[in-house]
């Protein structure tokens, strides 16, 4: 039945369905997994990453570049982390444009742009993508960590049909079934950006493919606020503090050669 529905994204189906986005859904479960907790005071991400190799020039990351490493998290605005999961290349175009309406209203109000507004305007574009035909749907889903001075901290999901909702915690990509059972279990509303690190560490380590945390498969970040000044304060961790981090979790691989001798 879905054979005959599926080859446009605005036909229906007789049950209602409109397959392309359902796929669309279906190509980001497969996806590297990005992880959310929303602390009393702070934001948490973590996102596991697919690409990965001995070739690969990693330089920028290891320098910490302003935006993130370009594969996962990245720096949305000044108050806002955005992580990734589904097709990169449609990733980085709602990226840019989520840039560029974040600078259009701090340049308009002279104010940050509100995290759950920069949302909206990502899920109207992402809508109008389901809506007319000739397009295809973007194959991206997206946690928003923000902070601004109306509702302070915030975690919002957006997917491709354009819908956005707003969470304590939670897991876009692979295995997000088996994470969301995990964090459902240890959250608590009384959490704290310190408490928030180890769970999402700790979520990651059972819900990851790879049997190895390391900082070649894994992207951090954390959003906070400056105590003096209370302007919010985005750190998007470089390698080598993701693996002082999980040192500090007991979660770093192990040398092999180290274990051969013990044994």
């Amino acid at each position: 039945m879905a054979r005959r529905y599926d080859s446009r994204t605005t036909i229906f189906s007789p049950e209602g369905r409109l397959y392309q986005i359902e796929y669309a859904m279906e190509a980001i479960s497969h996806a590297g997994t990005v992880l959310g907790v929303l602390a009393t005071n702070g934001v948490v991400l973590a996102a596991e990453k697919k690409v990965t190799g001995k070739l690969l020039d990693l330089s920028e990351a290891k320098e910490g570049g302003y935006g993130g490493s370009g594969e996962k998290i990245f720096l949305l605005n000044s108050n806002v982390i955005g992580g990734v999961a589904g097709i990169t290349a449609d990733a980085n175009s709602l990226v840019n444009y989520a840039r560029s309406a974040a600078q259009q209203h701090l340049l308009n109000y002279n104010e940050d742009i509100p995290v759950e507004l920069l949302a909206q305007r990502l899920c109207n574009l992402k809508q109008g993508y389901t809506q007319f035909g000739g397009l295809r749907p973007f194959g991206v889903s997206l946690l928003y960590a923000g902070y601004d001075p109306h509702y302070q901290f915030q975690l919002y999901h957006s997917d491709p049909s354009g819908n956005y909702s707003g969470w304590k915690a939670t897991c876009i990509g692979a295995n997000n079934g088996t994470a969301q059972s995990l964090l459902k279990q240890e959250y608590k509303d009384d959490i704290t950006v310190e408490e928030a690190i180890g769970l999402v560490m700790r979520t990651m380590s059972k819900t990851m493919d790879s049997t190895t945390l390391g900082s070649e498969k894994l992207e951090f970040a954390v959003l906070t606020v400056d105590p003096v000044t209370k302007a919010p304060r985005a750190k998007i961790y470089r390698p080598a503090e993701i693996d002082a981090l999980l040192v500090k979790h007991d979660l770093a691989k192990k040398d092999e050669d180290t274990e051969m001798k013990a044994a």
